[in-house]
């Protein structure tokens, strides 16, 4: 394949409630979408999903615009691949900013799958062919309000709740949780909000049968995980601190972790993901597929990737309702009996409509002829 034109789009949808966690309040999202066109005819479709803001992770939009049309898509454009290992060969000198990345790979492989006429998710690999979805919820001011949540995604068959939690808003809230859904699954995400000198807290945690504590100690930190992880029975699981299959690998080889929630755009595309994902299953270790408020696109790429063998654990992919009361793709992304099908068409399986990408759009650049 050779790509001869590469468009950005920034767009910004508002959020049908507000997500507050540790670290951030948000009322809208505003990602960055990555449309390419192959020499040979065949367009495909990407999602930057990195937040506007460093709170959780080093990047943000405006570095993940500044990466990709100064650097990325430069050493894309004209150069001839076969492979998603040779197109990531093209840009390999550029260092971190996985954010960025994973929107023009998701491009490439949607542009591929779709020259071949296959659903992306075989392309990866996939076996499965609806995902099991769970829902996240943030912090809010009073517990009444999180119980009438929870009710209505139990109600809509949604199959794990995940509750945001912070200092304060932690142990207090996951037993009056507990008492009112004693059989329901549920995990707790902490965004790293939490150091090692709050063990006595975490470990509190463990009388209340949750599936996981996601990410409770620093987003760069992997050693002092280890620790925390001996004194708990709960499992830990590792988000901001896996950027690759390695760090993977380091983290079970030290005993850091006991699951780890891929997302696509944390660790660089689908590549690394499924690479991650490989790692995992060859430990038995379970992974599951978190999310970063996607758009149709991005959503449509993780449930690509939730199809492989080993994401057993349910994800974070919600239906697009959940979060926006118009989607930009059709058909729309939504759940049944707290499940979604993975989509059959060739590559993402969707189709965006430009007019609302346009509607929506706060800027767009474009290069190539």
């Amino acid at each position: 394949m050779r790509i001869e034109r590469i468009t950005l789009t920034l767009v910004r949808l508002p959020l049908v409630r507000t997500f507050r966690t540790s670290s951030s309040t948000k009322d809208a999202i505003t990602h960055i979408l990555v449309r390419v066109e192959d020499a040979g005819g065949a367009t495909g479709w990407g999602e930057c999903a990195c937040p506007v803001d460093p709170y959780y992770c080093p990047e943000t939009v405006e570095t993940c615009w500044h990466i990709l049309t100064n650097f990325l898509a430069p050493a894309a454009l004209g150069r001839d691949w076969a492979t998603v290992d040779e197109l990531v060969a093209l840009y390999a000198r550029v260092k971190g900013n996985n954010f960025a990345k994973a929107g023009l790979e998701m491009a490439c492989w949607d542009a591929l799958a779709r020259s071949q006429g296959r659903p992306l998710a075989a392309l990866l690999g996939g076996t499965r062919t609806e995902i099991v979805s769970g829902v996240s919820l943030g912090i809010e001011r009073e517990v009444e309000t999180l119980f009438g949540l929870i009710d209505q995604y139990l109600d809509e068959g949604y199959r794990r709740i995940k509750l945001k939690i912070a200092p304060g808003w932690d142990v207090d809230v996951v037993r009056r949780v507990r008492e009112r859904y004693p059989d329901v699954p549920l995990q707790v995400d902490a965004n790293s909000a939490y150091t090692l000198d709050d063990i006595e807290t975490l470990t509190q945690l463990d009388a209340f049968g949750l599936l996981l504590i996601e990410q409770p100690l620093a987003h760069d930190d992997i050693i002092d995980h280890v620790r925390l992880q001996a004194a708990l029975s709960t499992p830990v699981c590792l988000d901001e601190s896996i950027h690759s299959a390695d760090d993977a690998r380091k983290a079970l080889d030290l005993g850091a972790c006991r699951v780890i929630n891929i997302k696509v755009s944390r660790v660089g595309g689908l590549r690394e993901a499924k690479r991650v994902h490989d790692v995992c299953a060859a430990r038995g270790v379970p992974v599951w597929c978190g999310g970063m408020h996607e758009f149709g696109i991005g959503r449509a790429a993780n449930l690509a990737v939730s199809s492989l063998p080993n994401f057993s654990l349910p994800g974070d992919i919600s239906g697009s309702d959940k979060y926006y009361r118009e989607d930009l793709v059709e058909p729309p992304l939504l759940a049944t009996r707290g499940a979604i099908a993975v989509p059959l068409g060739p590559g993402l399986g969707v189709e965006p409509v430009e007019g609302r990408i346009e509607r929506h759009a706060v800027r767009t650049w474009k290069l190539g002829d």
